[in-house]
C-alpha cells in the first residue's frame, strides 16, 4: 500500500464525484472525512466547516470535489490554514480565470482523470516517441445531461446553472485539457456556444470549436448534453496512419490493429489517487495547466460570443 496506507484525507463536497473519491480512497485502505451540509451516512465522519475540519482531523491529503464556483473560496479557506500536505481540485480549477492562493502545499494538482486512461497515454507515446505530426485531430464528446445523475433532477445540479460554473465546456473540459497535453498551447482558435435544445437549463447545451495548436494544423472539438446514446471519441491523421480511440468502449484502432482494454468506472480515479499518494503525479495536470485551460475556455467564450478568431500573441 505504501506510506500513506494510514494517511488521513478530506473530501470537500459530497455530490455525486466527491461520493467517487470517498470510494475510491475508501477502496485504497485511506481513512477519509468529508465536508458537507448535507445528511451523510453515519459510518461517515462528517464536518461541516472546512476550517474545522483540517484542525480537527489533521489530514495529509485534501481533495476540493464541491461545486465549480466553490473551488477558490476552499483553495483560500486550505491555504491560510498553513496546510502543507497535498491538494487534488475537481476540474475545473475555477468557474473564471483566477489566480491560485499563495500556499504552502506540498503538492496542487487538477483532477483531469482522463490523463490516466491507458489509451490516452498511449496515444501520447506515439506521438512524442516517434515524433509523427498530427495533420488533424477531430473530437467528439456527447451524453444526455438529465441522465447524468440518478439521484437529482438535472435541472437543481450545478450543471444546469452558468452562475454555479456550469455549462458543457467546463463540465466536458476534459478534453480541452488532453487536446493540450498532447498536442501543445493553442495557437488560434474560433467557437460556436449557446443553449439550443429544450433541456431547462441557462448554461450553455452545445459548443463546437476549432483550433490550431502547436502540434496540428487542425483540431475540431464537440462538446454537448444531447446525446442520447453517450459518445466520447477521437480521431488523428498523421502522414503515417489513422488513430481511431473510443473512450466508452476503450477500444483504439491504428491501421488494421486493434487494441481493447479492460477500464472500470473507478479505474482513472483510482490511478489519479495512487499517483498523488505514491509521490508520482508528473502527468497529472499542474495547476499552470489548469489555469491555460481556463483562459482557453475564455478565448472560446469570447470568439463564440463575438463570431471571431482568437490569437494568441
Amino acid at each position: 500500500m505504501g506510506e500513506w496506507f494510514s494517511l488521513k484525507a478530506i473530501v470537500v463536497g459530497y455530490g455525486s464525484i466527491g461520493k467517487r473519491h470517498v470510494r475510491v480512497l475508501n477502496d485504497l485502505g485511506v481513512n477519509v472525512a468529508v465536508v458537507s451540509g448535507q445528511e451523510l451516512p453515519t459510518e461517515i465522519t462528517k464536518f461541516s466547516d472546512l476550517k474545522n475540519a483540517i484542525k480537527n482531523w489533521e489530514p495529509g491529503y485534501i481533495i476540493v470535489a464541491n461545486k465549480t464556483h466553490e473551488h477558490y473560496n476552499s483553495l483560500r479557506i486550505i491555504s491560510e490554514e498553513d496546510f502543507k500536505g497535498k491538494v487534488l481540485v475537481e476540474k475545473p480549477l475555477f468557474d473564471k480565470v483566477n489566480d491560485i492562493p499563495p500556499n504552502n502545499f506540498s503538492d496542487l494538482k487538477i483532477a483531469y482523470n482522463l490523463r490516466s486512461h491507458p489509451l490516452l497515454k498511449k496515444i501520447k507515446t506515439i506521438l512524442d516517441g516517434n515524433k509523427k505530426s498530427a495533420i488533424s485531430v477531430n473530437v467528439y464528446v456527447g451524453s444526455y445531461l438529465p441522465g447524468w445523475r440518478q439521484d437529482m433532477d438535472y435541472k437543481n445540479s450545478y450543471s444546469a446553472s452558468k452562475e454555479m460554473g456550469g455549462g458543457v465546456l467546463r463540465d466536458l473540459s476534459h478534453e480541452l485539457d488532453y487536446i493540450l497535453w498532447i498536442f501543445g498551447p493553442w495557437k488560434k482558435l474560433t467557437a460556436l456556444s449557446g443553449h439550443f435544445s429544450n433541456l431547462q437549463i441557462n448554461s450553455d447545451d452545445a459548443v463546437s470549436i476549432l483550433m490550431e495548436t502547436t502540434r496540428c494544423p487542425l483540431v475540431s472539438i464537440h462538446l454537448n448534453y444531447l446525446d442520447r446514446r453517450p459518445r466520447r471519441e477521437i480521431l488523428i491523421n498523421t502522414n503515417e496512419e489513422t488513430i481511431k480511440l473510443d473512450l466508452i468502449a476503450n477500444i483504439m484502432e491504428i491501421g488494421g490493429d486493434k487494441t481493447e482494454v479492460s477500464v472500470d468506472r473507478d479505474f482513472t480515479y483510482k490511478e489519479e489517487h495512487l499517483a498523488m499518494l505514491n509521490g508520482d503525479s508528473e502527468d497529472i495536470c499542474s495547476a499552470e495547466e489548469a489555469c491555460f485551460t481556463l483562459t482557453t475556455i475564455a478565448a472560446i467564450e469570447k470568439a463564440s460570443e463575438s463570431k471571431i478568431w482568437i490569437q494568441r500573441t
